[in-house]
């Protein structure tokens, strides 16, 4: 029995451990993204936190990653992303996606 109870929480244990996903962070402020790239690791499953800091909607958009959310202001949005190859995965801020500062890259190594 004890046995079995020790089988059954390193099953567990690795069961958590391999369910963990990577936590990033991406804000925007004043319809600008903070920071303009960010690197994430390939072959593997992330979550990616928006931070909006503005009091207004704002909605980033990753066509490479088909990916779209919209974050209402003063508030945060999960996109979760991966596996993702390496490379360079563009996206904006799709209210303002003619400011250079409301664009930004995902880079995958």
């Amino acid at each position: 029995m004890k046995r079995l109870l020790s089988l059954t929480v390193l099953l567990l244990a690795a069961t958590a451990t391999l369910a963990a996903v990577d936590e990033f962070t991406l804000t925007i402020k004043d319809h600008a993204f903070v920071p303009k790239e960010i690197t994430l690791p390939a072959g593997k499953k992330v979550k990616l936190l928006v931070i909006n800091q503005d009091a207004t909607p704002a909605e980033f958009e990753s066509k490479a990653l088909g990916r779209e959310k919209v974050i209402p202001g003063k508030s945060t949005g999960t996109v979760n992303l991966g596996p993702l190859k390496p490379g360079r995965y563009p996206f904006v801020e799709e209210y303002h996606e003619n400011d250079p500062a409301a664009q930004g890259v995902i880079i995958v190594e």
